[in-house]
């Protein structure tokens, strides 16, 4: 059953919404005899406050840097259209499409001047990819072409559907529906739609949303969070190899500087490693390439030598990101992004949902090679990239990352220690023999040989389980989970994700990079959690 959120009696706001900037007055008594004070009037805003919100700052900041970086003096909307073509949010196609269509229908007027306020509607108009209303109706009579009947008035509006359930009456012979749809009561075809439910059907309600905590809509809302790093990073700890060498210190400072400026679209900026880096390098290539030989599963060990050709994986050359991110996009759609530190438990695995691997670039210190008390590019490139070239790891891991879009602090903290007996130190069994997938082991020679022995405990793969499992950072773990494979891992993953309490369902849509929804949904204002969050370490 669809939680109700908030109800709100349709023909109570309708009397506000004849005009084009929608002004919903709300009753004080709603359905259930709940009482609302003035203050809580913005929660039933239908749109969703805080993307409407980011969407106009974004519009206004767009607008800002256009001016700022066209040098005529009077724009025209051919300059708009020039302008936007080369900025990165174009790249995505929904926004890409909603562009073409707006300037397609100023053909004729290209070279007409525009002031400042009409390329903030269009903005505003073509960013915005977030809109969604819920509505629930029940059938005047029970009969079989009384849905058909229902569904007739969303087609005769031209209103698309993303999401329809039913449940039947406790006290008639009728049926219940709960339907989201695209569009909000701005639009006159959504206002026409609800007059038609009232017409001919009965107890037509809207339905507010329940409150989740902010998440990325499309792959370039990943900007927004990018640079909300917690620790590492250019700032290093007393105890960390290389606090006393300032040259180390300015050259990490260099690498974040330059991955905090990325932005979505734009190419992965390059390192020039030093010949000390390289050394280091390969010290640590050549230490771990026996272990991963021996103890990486086949799906690991398969892709090696195409890295080897592909982006120059080996001991002498540090691979760039680019080219491993091109690598990835080709072989499962996965993306590598520069990040400057740690980011929290939520940001790093909202990014998975879209296929995005967050990666450092510097290395540790060449003073103790074999050790690194935070990911570098040694742990990221070692361990984590060869497995997200396999399709069934890559769905799997992106499995993660769906169930984190709006889950609760409580269901991000489970889905974090699932990331890290898996993806970090997950094993699987390979013709009875346990091997070993996790980067967190692939990249470490020590913990490597360990997993391997009869002293841990290991557990047959559940992430029921996992999730409930507190693990150590500093150590190397007492317990492992063990995969039968990477496809039953996956099944297990999306039961798991059904199973966490969310007020609507997500689907990653591969064509626009970006997730669609099932309902209408209202998330949190704050974008940063007001409490210090988990850090993903790994």
């Amino acid at each position: 059953m669809m939680p109700f959120g908030i109800l709100t009696r349709v023909s109570d706001v309708l009397r506000m919404s004849k005009h084009q900037n929608l002004v919903m007055q709300v009753p004080r008594r709603l359905l259930g005899g709940t009482i609302l004070s003035p203050t809580d009037h913005s929660k039933l805003d239908l749109r969703n406050r805080s993307n409407k919100y980011q969407v106009e700052q974004m519009a206004t900041s767009a607008v800002k840097k256009m001016v700022a970086d066209t040098s005529s003096q009077t724009l025209t909307w051919r300059d708009v259209q020039e302008w936007i073509a080369k900025e990165p949010f174009y790249q995505v196609q929904d926004i890409r499409n909603s562009f073409d269509l707006a300037l397609k229908k100023k053909e004729t007027e290209l070279d007409a001047p525009v002031v400042e306020s009409e390329i903030v509607e269009l903005m505003r108009g073509c960013l915005n990819t977030y809109d969604r209303t819920s509505i629930a109706f029940e059938t005047i009579e029970d009969g079989a072409g009384s849905l058909i009947d229902a569904l007739e008035l969303f087609r005769r509006r031209g209103i698309n559907l993303t999401h329809i359930e039913s449940r039947p009456s406790v006290l008639e012979p009728t049926y219940s529906f709960f339907v989201s749809i695209e569009g909000t009561l701005q639009d006159g075809n959504v206002r026409e739609l609800v007059n038609d439910l009232i017409r001919h059907t009965k107890n037509v309600t809207l339905m507010g949303t329940e409150e989740v905590p902010w998440f990325p809509r499309k792959i370039s809302d990943i900007d927004v969070f990018c640079h909300r790093t917690l620790d590492a990073g250019s700032e290093l700890e007393a105890d960390h190899p290389g606090f006393s060498d300032g040259k180390y210190r300015e050259r990490r400072r260099i690498i974040c500087e330059n991955a905090h400026r990325h932005k979505f679209g734009e190419p992965i900026p390059k390192v020039d490693y030093v010949e000390e880096e390289i050394q280091t390098w390969g010290i640590v290539f050549d230490k771990l390439r026996p272990l991963t030989e021996k103890h990486a599963c086949k799906e690991y060990l398969e892709v090696v030598p195409e890295l080897y050709h592909e982006c120059g994986f080996h001991r002498d050359n540090i691979p760039q990101l680019q080219d491993i991110s091109e690598y990835l996009q080709s072989k499962t759609g996965f993306l590598v992004r520069p990040v400057s530190g740690l980011l929290s438990s939520r940001d790093f695995l909202n990014g998975l949902a879209f296929k995005v691997f967050f990666s450092t670039q510097y290395i540790r210190h060449h003073s103790k090679p074999l050790y690194t008390p935070e990911p570098d590019v040694c742990h990221e490139i070692l361990g984590h990239v060869p497995l997200f070239a396999n399709p069934e790891f890559a769905a799997f891991s992106q499995e993660i990352g769906l169930a984190s879009i709006g889950a609760s602090d409580e269901q991000i903290e489970q889905l974090a220690r699932v990331y890290w007996f898996t993806v970090e130190f997950g094993q699987c069994l390979e013709n009875g023999e346990r091997k070993a997938y996790g980067a967190g082991l692939l990249s470490s020679f020590g913990e490597l040989e360990y997993c391997m022995t009869e002293e841990p405990s290991f557990r047959e793969f559940d992430p029921f389980d996992a999730g409930e499992q507190t693990y150590p950072i500093t150590t190397y773990q007492p317990v492992y989970y063990v995969a039968r494979s990477f496809k039953d891992a996956q099944e297990k993953m999306r039961h798991y994700a059904q199973s966490l309490k969310r007020p609507f369902n997500v689907r990653y849509n591969s064509i626009t990079s970006s997730l669609d929804l099932d309902r209408d949904v209202t998330v949190s204002d704050d974008g940063i959690p007001k409490h210090s969050p988990e850090k993903m370490t790994m």
